[in-house]
């Protein structure tokens, strides 16, 4: 059993909604990270908020999984960029991320960039995040080779 564990730390009142402090933050690993709540919820613009935490968990998990098919099926990886977004319908009951669209832009050392772009699918398919979700996680990859 793998077990990945956070700590959470929050502090102020909710007396009213709207004058509480959205700000908190959570340790994961040595140093810990500043979040609040998006700022289309009272929320502080300045720092993280959860929902782009979960996107990031996508598009990161993705890098790994791709990166590790890459390495083992001989492909030479030299950039990975990806420029991930969540959607979240406000007038969807309950309220949740529906999609995550992540758009790795890929730059490989030689090779067949259909090839790439099929390991990249592979990898989005052992993605242990992406398997997690109930959220639609979309892949839309460009490879580049040089």
């Amino acid at each position: 059993m793998h077990r990945y564990r956070t700590a959470l730390t929050w502090s102020g009142s909710t007396k009213t909604y709207e004058g509480y402090g959205r700000g908190h933050d959570v340790k994961i690993g040595p140093a810990p990270l500043r979040l609040s709540a998006d700022e289309a919820f009272l929320g502080d613009s300045e720092l993280a908020n959860p929902e782009q935490m979960l996107v990031a968990a996508a598009s990161s998990c993705q890098l790994l999984s791709f990166l590790a098919v890459a390495a083992r099926s001989g492909v030479d990886v030299l950039k990975y960029l990806d420029d991930a977004e969540g959607q979240m319908p406000v007038n969807d009951s309950p309220m949740r991320v529906t999609r995550i669209t992540l758009r790795p832009h890929v730059v490989v050392r030689g090779g067949d960039p259909e090839r790439v772009e099929r390991l990249l699918h592979k990898a989005h398919q052992q993605c242990y995040i992406a398997n997690s979700l109930i959220s639609e996680v979309a892949l839309e990859p460009t490879v580049e080779v040089i």
